[in-house]
């Protein structure tokens, strides 16, 4: 019954409750601090990418730290593909979406979730504006390319957001139809410096064995990223969420940090600890 309650209140009241999120002050400030970092390019004088984060939608400050890769990329279509999605509105990808007027995909197996996000973008920006797509299903390997592809994305498309808590490694190795320029996918902190994926977890036997045994290492998701042809350029503060741009695209204001860097805050410090009680668990390496 509370977990209905829940969810009542969040498809009935989330548009009055977060207004303050898309009001025109907050897009303002966002639209002037673009220009800002314009402006700083420039000159040569672009702050460091760890001090651009804030948070608007997103779980942790990714939200500036995407408007900062933006500003300085530019972008292609305005488009984004947001896998493992929830309600769209806890989103790396809804800033964009409410506030820039991005079109997109928001994809989720949760059908409550997908319902409060459907029910949340009907009702603002304005009942005038282009609405994301919503769609549910349990995402593999096997069908995200046609869970994708059959929703109109193909080709080039400016941001992929990948948070399943399970098989995000899988998945965006599998990924074909779409080419982004920015990938954001998270970590598991626990592995460390390890290359070390947890094999694929299916859908009928998904139970997690250990509360930090799914995913894969950021050593892992580097990996895989450069044989996409891709560059770590940065990660969210607690490092769990890593930012990987194409290369080819502004190399020298985005440059390729290495994974460690990313590995620095106490949080990341004390997951890594928690891999002693998993480190004999079966993993693989790519």
């Amino acid at each position: 019954m509370l977990g209905y309650f829940k969810y009542l209140i969040k498809k009935n009241f989330y548009p009055f409750l977060l207004r303050d999120k898309f009001s025109a002050t907050t897009q303002i400030a966002q639209i002037q601090l673009k220009q800002q970092y314009l402006e700083a390019k420039k000159k040569g004088m672009l702050p460091n990418f760890n001090d651009t984060g804030f948070k608007v939608f997103s779980q942790f400050e990714e939200d500036g730290k995407l408007l900062f890769l933006f500003s300085i990329l530019g972008t292609e279509n305005k488009t984004f593909v947001d896998i493992g999605s929830n309600d769209g509105i806890n989103s790396n990808c809804a800033n964009f979406a409410i506030n820039f007027g991005w079109h997109g995909l928001f994809l989720d197996a949760d059908k409550k979730a997908i319902a409060i996000g459907k029910h949340f973008y009907n009702k603002i920006p304005n009942k005038w504006s282009l609405k994301p797509i919503f769609k549910t299903a349990f995402i593999s390997p096997e069908n995200i390319n046609s869970l994708i592809s059959s929703e109109g994305f193909n080709g080039s498309i400016d941001l992929l957001s990948i948070d399943i808590d399970s098989n995000d490694y899988w998945v965006w190795k599998a990924i074909e139809c779409i080419n982004p320029k920015v990938v954001v996918i998270e970590s598991q902190l626990a592995f460390g410096k390890e290359n070390l994926i947890v094999p694929y977890i299916n859908k009928v036997n998904n139970a997690l064995e250990n509360d930090n045994y799914y995913g894969a290492s950021t050593f892992a998701l580097n990996k895989l990223a450069e044989s996409k042809n891709y560059r770590l350029v940065g990660s969210n503060n607690y490092g769990n969420n890593l930012f990987f741009v194409k290369n080819g695209f502004e190399e020298i204001d985005l440059p390729k940090i290495e994974i460690e860097e990313t590995l620095n805050h106490a949080y990341a410090k004390k997951q890594m600890i928690s891999f002693e009680k998993i480190k004999n668990y079966k993993y693989i390496q790519e």
